[in-house]
């Protein structure tokens, strides 16, 4: 229970915010208006802004190096006149 806790008091930056921010704001939309679809968008913001995730976990979005390195090759230049 302290870990969730610690989770929802610690790390708060801008994005967190706006998120958590847009999240209420379409919750409560979704309930006045009575929208179902708006109200599913709003509890993913919320969450995400609760949580401080992503779309893309932990680092998910980054790409792998490539695994075939080759050595660099000397190039020869020809000279043009």
């Amino acid at each position: 229970m302290t870990n969730i806790i610690q989770k929802l008091s610690s790390g708060w930056h801008l994005v967190r915010i706006l998120r958590t921010a847009l999240g209420l704001a379409a919750a409560v939309e979704a309930i006045r208006m009575h929208d179902w679809a708006i109200g599913l968008l709003g509890a993913i913001l919320l969450y995400q802004g609760l949580t401080d995730t992503g779309c893309c976990s932990a680092a998910g979005c980054a790409t792998a190096p490539p695994h075939n390195r080759q050595k660099a090759q000397d190039i020869t230049y020809e000279e043009i006149k």
